[in-house]
């Protein structure tokens, strides 16, 4: 342990599993402390956080109030942090709330509007707070955007496939509108018809999003999180593939993007920028 304080940090979700992850994780890293642990589940008030998660007492009681959570955080020596695992309907006023009392955000819950976003955007930047919304804390998922924005210089026509376990409330997934995105950026228009083609069930070529590249969303049980990019061009096809089959894979990135959300001022979109 460093003499600097560590970083005071609330987890909203944290009985979600990825929440539970987070907290295992912040529980182990020397330069972060848990202050506050956020959840709507009614049969856990008050109860400690780490008896429930199995990580020992970590004198964190569950409390549904997570403006008066963030109050306490406020109250620490340094500048807190809150990450956000929760619902897309809940997230765009949680991260506000967050900025609002000078708790810098961490969100991992996918399912922001562009306008949204861009209202984060302007109120961090007139805060002064850093803020990441991150749509995948994996590492490999970074590396494969990066192969996909590679391969798009040299292929036409591209799809993806993102599938998904059948608890996640938003389709497409965040993370495979945050690929298309970074591959529209290069300025190409992607899969130039070849004939006029008919949907005969509505939604049967999925999606389309920006540079005209389709996502078709699968959520099924047994899933975790998965995605495929697909190049195609005459003679060959180039597959490009992200597997989780544990959630403590994200956990490098959530605590890299805790560490890094420290130094910022302005609002920060994606893993990829702070790798």
């Amino acid at each position: 342990m460093t003499d600097k304080s560590p970083i005071p940090v609330v987890v909203n979700g944290a009985l979600g599993q990825m929440g539970r992850e987070v907290i295992k994780a912040i529980s182990q890293a020397e330069d972060m402390m848990l202050v506050g642990a956020v959840d709507l589940n009614p049969d856990y008030f008050g109860q400690d956080i780490g008896e429930i998660i199995g990580v020992g007492a970590l004198e964190v009681p569950i409390l549904n109030d997570l403006q008066s959570v963030l109050v306490l955080a406020t109250q620490e020596k340094v500048q807190g942090v809150m990450v956000d695992f929760t619902h897309p309907d809940s997230v765009y006023e949680n991260t506000r709330s967050a900025i609002a009392y000078g708790v810098r955000p961490v969100v991992g819950t996918t399912g922001l509007t562009d306008k949204q976003l861009q209202d984060l955007t302007e109120f961090a930047d007139k805060a002064s707070t850093g803020a990441l919304i991150i749509p995948n804390f994996s590492i490999g998922m970074v590396l494969l955007q990066q192969a996909a924005i590679t391969a798009s210089k040299y292929f036409d026509h591209v799809e993806i496939i993102e599938l998904h376990h059948d608890r996640k409330a938003d389709a497409p997934s965040g993370t495979a509108i945050k690929t298309a995105q970074m591959m529209g950026e290069m300025g190409k228009a992607y899969n130039p018809p070849k004939v006029e083609s008919k949907e005969t069930m509505a939604g049967a070529r999925g999606g389309t999003a920006e540079g005209n590249i389709p996502i078709h969303s699968i959520r099924l049980p047994g899933l975790i999180a998965h995605q495929e990019v697909l190049f195609g061009a005459p003679g060959e096809l180039y597959t490009l593939r992200h597997d989780t089959s544990d959630r403590s894979c994200y956990m490098p990135g959530v605590l890299l993007a805790i560490r890094k959300v420290t130094e910022l001022a302005s609002l920060v979109y994606g893993l990829e920028k702070i790798v």
